[in-house]
């Protein structure tokens, strides 16, 4: 079984899924702002934290069903799902297979498009380097995740996110890699899920196109988006706001400075 932590008695239950080269300890900013009424399932996916690799190939369907084995064991059957970059790949698959499982789905600094092209071909080509030169492969690759102009802010979390992603396991890294290549398109998720559907941006996110992901989301009540002034990592660049957004729309608690 995959390696989780549960945290707080909260009634409502909030799956914490972090993504690619991260673990369970990525949400240690944002915890503090959570509202008590969460009770927090955070899950390290499998090739990452101290959870084993499983496959040559770590397709989001089968994290998904790793994530349901949790979920099961733990006597869950109605959670909010909250997945980053990679967790909300894993999130989307588990939405299509459990629907009913889902009280909300929080797709936070993720997408449902599928891998382009240019964008398959980069992740075929990285297969190499993260199998013989992965440390390499991680200190070019991290910083470019963060807001360019706010480098300097943000050179603590830049170098937290660098030693998360090295203590990753670089064969789990690559059978993660072979799974996000063969990812599917997942507009239908949102265009049928019933549960609530909340999303979370970054204006200055390289991993993620933002623009084009807005402006194609499913017309539906279900649905909100928020776009922030941040890049891939809301949850170390700006974890109170991430926070604050996800108490508001997920459980209705607005911040009292926000009350009318």
């Amino acid at each position: 079984m995959l390696n989780f932590e549960r945290k707080g008695n909260g009634k409502e239950i909030l799956v914490l899924l972090h993504g690619f080269m991260e673990n369970l300890s990525i949400w240690s900013d944002m915890e503090p702002h959570l509202s008590r009424d969460f009770s927090l399932l955070k899950i390290d996916l499998p090739g990452h934290g101290q959870s084993d690799i499983l496959a040559e190939v770590h397709t989001m369907e089968l994290m998904a069903d790793e994530v349901k084995k949790v979920l099961d064991h733990e006597k869950l059957d109605k959670v909010h799902l909250l997945g980053h970059s990679m967790g909300g790949y894993t999130s989307l698959a588990f939405a299509e297979k459990y629907p009913a499982t889902l009280k909300s789905l929080t797709l936070f600094f993720s997408t449902y498009f599928p891998d382009d092209e240019e964008k398959k071909q980069q992740r075929i080509k990285s297969y190499r380097i993260i199998k013989d030169s992965f440390p390499h492969y991680v200190r070019a690759g991290i910083p470019n995740l963060f807001n360019p102009n706010e480098r300097d802010v943000l050179e603590g979390k830049i170098e937290t996110a660098l030693e998360t992603a090295l203590s990753t396991n670089n064969l789990g890294a690559l059978a993660c890699v072979k799974g996000m290549v063969e990812r599917t398109d997942k507009k239908d998720v949102m265009q049928n899920l019933e549960a609530k559907i909340l999303i979370l941006a970054g204006k200055h996110d390289n991993a993620v196109k933002t623009d084009m992901m807005i402006k194609h989301l499913p017309d539906r009540t279900n649905i909100k988006s928020y776009i922030l002034d941040c890049g891939h990592n809301g949850h170390w660049e700006k974890p109170s706001i991430c926070a604050e957004i996800i108490n508001a729309e997920l459980l209705h608690n607005l911040p009292k400075k926000l009350v009318l």
